[in-house]
């Protein structure tokens, strides 16, 4: 038990006993899974009817909710010095520092005031969209079952306190750690917490103190998912106090990157590089020349930090929540905002059919006996099972019990003995019933997929007695369910077996049972689904269906939606595949039938490996495994507690219309990232060239220090207006990928162009004007924020940049920016605190000229350098 970090039991009396914190608690230091179940209730104040609703309140305000250390509280405090590590703020506290000892007090000033309306901007962008994403994540928080009052009661997971009494079945996830107090055929998956993938059977009873996790049998685990049956538990430790409390607290700060994280980092890894490179190289140019060192320690300082977008980490938090409030409007909501920037690079989409191609609404539309014909004893058969089961809420139970109202059945004079619950690997649910007046024989009702209960059979009925299942009838049948599923309809099974009466039944009992009949159910497609299907593919996303239904429904469904059903994989197909010989297989592919979960993991695998980046759409169960290993987990907010929580994106509506939006907004979100971090970057880098080179032939600095800083800063500011902007349809048509290289290749080019016109400038200024220092910097501040204000609008779009309009926000924000610019040098006080000087007319000409003739050839060097890499891209295809 301590091993994983459960803390014994502790307390002193016997109804306050074990609240120590939320964790498990008890008397005479016992782990809680050695305890009877009497005794475990006894000691934490409890019985098996649960807490009273006052009970439960005065527990969650002691010992606080059941959460674990949660990373979407937004901590302002945290936030903000979170701002000031970013190494880049570092760099420039450093030249402050440096400033502050040399005496250079109004610089010093100059570099805090800059650090600190940095450091706020970025605060007040990321609290807010902190703030937002927080928002959206509570409209998905996890409920549970909870007996409160004497009744069960659906609650927020987060207020389970210790000594609750939670009901749990199929689906579920299991809210905190406890004992079970009653289960039947309670398969649990613990693989979160043990790495085994097989589900656990777990029933109630004791267990040694000294039993490692996985064979604490009587126990179940917070975050662990219940897989099949049912079961009833008493609560002995929430929050961070549980397994998972603790797993989560040692792996703190330890989160796994997206690939955008680890391209993010490998951008700041290039920067660096370069900012080595040419601070040591101007800091050696500058001592060798003779200049102040501390002067040009700061010089070299500030350039360093001109290449770097110090404000990208606001910059994406912004972007990124933006899109996710967004996509919330059109009913996308994400659970983690680097799904945004993956859900725009899908380009495979995996999924089931039922509620995603079809509308979902599953309806009953026959009963037949095995001869084909309508069957009231089938129907009824059938509406005793869906009635009587206490298992997985499915449509397709709902059905059968509204068919059977309409036909006006009841459950009155049948007695349920037992049940076998469904799972995914028979595919069946069994009910035991005895019907009133029978005493002397129970009754055993399967129903499921047809191959499944067909395999339990060894007789069929035929004008009310069983006849013998032999090879001739069973190819009839399975012929009758092939035509059927032809046409579109979903058939299950349903057989029969008479027993003697016993208090327990088991797996083992479905064997040598009648057939009884079909049910034959239809579920038709969504309007307008195949349009969707086009349009999806227009973007460049593949459509694969994978499901656990026949092939010959699944044929029906694809064809309708301009799927090849030519092109399918069966279960059985896939189990006799090597997983080397399945990457082919999975590409080619359009549906994927008759699989079970673990196979639905191998087909997501297969098409990673084939370099894909997948969307995987699951609401059920067996899809958990698929939606974890995806690039993107897609599910909507009515799916099974594991589901849902194993997802990135929740859909408000199962529609591929709204998945369709969300994946434009993704593209959409990342589009604008990668607009800030291009044209900053290639800006940055030409000015840091031009700077580096100037040092060599200029007899002083060209720009100070503070005005390095100012220059950046104002720069920057209008880049937080890029969230906003509008993104060209070229962009949004096909998914887009993190590309270091690319980024490498543009900031050189344009990084370039931009050295050569800010060497032109200074070759203007120092011999055709032979303009003074102060007077030389003051312009060619200017120039630079102009130049680097200009840009913005001409590579924010790989069109003729008159074609493409940019948002009005976008606009007004570098509109503002560049009045400041211009008309500070005339502002005496602020002029003097920069080194500033005020301009004559014909500087403002050079300043103009140069800025259009920038911008010009910016444009023609982009119209360029675009054409080349498209043709580049149709040479490789």
């Amino acid at each position: 038990g301590a091993r994983w970090g459960v803390p014994r039991w502790r307390g002193p009396g016997r109804a306050e006993r074990g609240f120590a914190g939320s964790g498990p608690a008890g008397g005479g230091h016992k782990p809680y899974w050695t305890l009877d179940v009497p005794e475990l209730l006894a000691d934490l104040g409890s019985r098996r009817t649960g807490l009273s609703a006052s009970e439960a309140r005065a527990r969650l305000e002691r010992y606080g909710p059941n959460r674990l250390a949660d990373e979407h509280d937004v901590r302002a405090a945290a936030l903000l010095a979170r701002q000031f590590a970013n190494p880049l703020v570092l760099i420039l506290i450093f030249g402050a520092s440096i400033s502050l000892i040399v005496r250079e007090w109004t610089e010093a000033v100059i570099i805090l005031a800059i650090v600190l309306g940095s450091t706020m901007l970025g605060f007040w962008q990321e609290y807010g969209a902190s703030r937002a994403v927080a928002a959206l994540r509570d409209r998905l928080l996890l409920k549970a079952v909870a007996l409160r009052d004497d009744a069960a009661q659906q609650v927020d997971a987060r207020s389970i306190v210790p000594g609750d009494v939670v009901l749990l079945s199929a689906g579920n996830l299991v809210p905190a750690d406890g004992v079970l107090i009653e289960a039947r055929d309670f398969l649990v998956s613990e693989a979160a917490l043990t790495g085994e993938s097989f589900p656990v059977e777990k029933t109630p009873g004791r267990t040694p103190a000294d039993a490692p996790l996985r064979a604490r049998t009587n126990a179940v685990f917070c975050g662990t998912s219940v897989r099949s049956g049912t079961a009833t538990m008493v609560v002995a430790g929430t929050g961070a106090a549980t397994v998972m409390g603790d797993i989560s607290r040692r792996l703190a700060g330890k989160p796994m990157d997206s690939e955008f994280a680890r391209g993010l980092r490998r951008f700041g890894y290039m920067l660096t590089q370069v900012m080595m490179a040419v601070v040591l190289f101007v800091v050696t140019v500058n001592l060798v020349l003779h200049r102040p060192p501390i002067e040009s320690l700061l010089f070299a300082v500030a350039l360093a930090v001109g290449l770097s977008p110090e404000l990208l980490p606001a910059i994406v938090s912004v972007t990124l929540s933006k899109g996710a409030r967004a996509m919330a409007r059109q009913g996308v909501i994400v659970r983690r905002l680097d799904a945004i920037e993956n859900l725009g690079s899908i380009d495979i989409l995996c999924t089931d059919k039922t509620g995603t191609l079809t509308r979902g609404v599953v309806e009953l539309t026959a009963a037949l006996d095995a001869s084909g014909e309508p069957c009231p004893r089938v129907q009824r058969l059938a509406f005793l099972n869906a009635s009587l089961q206490t298992g997985i809420d499915n449509p397709l139970d709902k059905a059968i019990e509204a068919a059977g109202a309409r036909a006006g059945l009841t459950i009155s004079g049948v007695t349920k003995i037992d049940e076998i619950p469904y799972d995914f690997l028979r595919k069946r649910l069994t009910i035991v019933i005895a019907e009133t007046g029978a005493t002397a024989v129970h009754t055993v009702i399967s129903k499921g997929a047809f191959d499944n209960v067909l395999s339990c059979c060894t007789s069929v009925r035929h004008e009310d007695r069983g006849a013998p299942l032999d090879d001739n009838e069973r190819r009839r049948l399975v012929d009758f369910v092939r035509d059927k599923g032809a046409l579109g309809c979903r058939v299950l099974g349903l057989a029969t077996r008479a027993v003697a009466p016993r208090e327990r039944y088991g797996r083992e009992d479905e064997a040598d049972m009648t057939f009884e009949g079909f049910l034959l159910f239809f579920d038709p497609l969504k309007d307008g689904i195949a349009a969707t299907v086009s349009q999806l593919a227009a973007l460049g996303i593949r459509i694969k269906v994978i499901t656990g239904d026949s092939r010959h429904v699944a044929a029906h469904v694809g064809e309708a939606v301009g799927l090849d059903p030519a092109r399918m994989l069966t279960g059985e197909e896939l189990n006799r595949t090597r997983n080397e010989a399945l990457l082919p297989l999975a590409e080619h592919a359009d549906l994927f039938v008759e699989v079970d979960p673990q196979q639905k993991e191998r087909i997501v695998h297969a098409l990673q490996r084939r370099g894909h980046a997948v969307g995987y759409m699951g609401d059920g169960i067996n899809d958990a495994p698929a939606l974890n290993v995806a690039d993107v987990g897609i599910s909507v907010d009515q799916a099974v507690d594991i589901a849902r929580e194993s997802a990135d994106v929740v859909l408000l509506r199962r529609d591929l219309e709204v998945l369709r939006s969300g994946v434009l907004d993704g593209r959409r979100t990342f589009a604008n990232t990668l607009k800030y971090i291009f044209i900053t970057t290639s800006a940055n880098f030409g000015n840091m060239i031009s700077m580096a080179a100037a040092t060599l032939v200029l007899p002083f600095l060209p720009l100070t220090a503070t005005q390095i800083l100012l220059n950046n800063f104002l720069s920057d500011f209008p880049s937080v207006a890029i969230s906003t902007d509008n993104v060209d349809h070229d962009a949004l048509a096909q998914a887009q990928r993190w590309s270091i290289a690319d980024v490498r290749v543009f900031m050189i080019v344009f990084g370039l162009i931009s050295t050569v016109f800010d060497l032109l400038t200074f070759g203007l200024l120092l011999y055709v004007f032979q303009a003074s220092e102060p007077l030389f910097q003051t312009t060619w501040f200017v120039v630079s924020v102009l130049t680097e204000l200009a840009v913005v609008l001409v590579l924010r779009t790989h069109q003729p940049a008159l074609t493409s309009t940019p948002s009005r926000i976008l606009v007004v924000a570098t509109a503002i920016v560049a009045a400041i610019a211009l008309s500070m040098p005339y502002l005496d006080g602020f002029a003097a605190a920069f080194g500033l000087v005020a301009l004559p007319f014909k500087m403002l000409a050079v300043i103009a000229t140069v800025v259009v003739a920038y911008v010009l050839t910016t444009e023609w060097a982009k119209t360029r350098f675009y054409a080349r890499r498209r043709a580049s891209k149709r040479v490789d295809a």
